[in-house]
């Protein structure tokens, strides 16, 4: 085996000009339809988390005097993030489910041509 020249091929196709193939447009278009949903789940996940770590401080008198008033209100912030956190998988489910409806004729198509050129 000739690593020289397997070396040499792997650069030239790096600096040949690609063509638009006819799958990587399918990639292009299946990230295209899951990238709302990943965004938002990952986006609303962290911001729950942050609530409900905010809540836990709160009540735990991390932060605050660590009153009543200000353990009750933890109490309240920790749970609203962990409500938060429960519905984000159902939310991004029903994204990622009306994203694939919006992509699914085009993907279909491609999908289809592609497996008819391999036939």
């Amino acid at each position: 085996m000739n690593t020289d020249k397997i070396f040499a091929e792997a650069i030239v196709n790096e600096y040949s000009k690609k063509s638009a193939s006819k799958v990587v447009a399918l990639k292009k278009l299946d990230r295209k339809a899951k990238t709302p949903a990943q965004v938002f789940a990952y986006t609303f996940g962290i911001l729950c988390a942050l609530v409900a770590g905010t809540g836990m401080c709160l009540s735990m008198g991390v932060i605050g005097s660590g009153t009543a008033v200000f353990t009750a209100l933890g109490i309240v912030v920790g749970v609203l993030g962990f409500a938060g956190m429960a519905v984000n998988y159902p939310i991004y489910k029903h994204i990622l489910q009306s994203s694939k409806e919006k992509y699914a004729g085009d993907i279909i198509r491609l999908a289809n041509e592609i497996a008819a050129e391999e036939d």
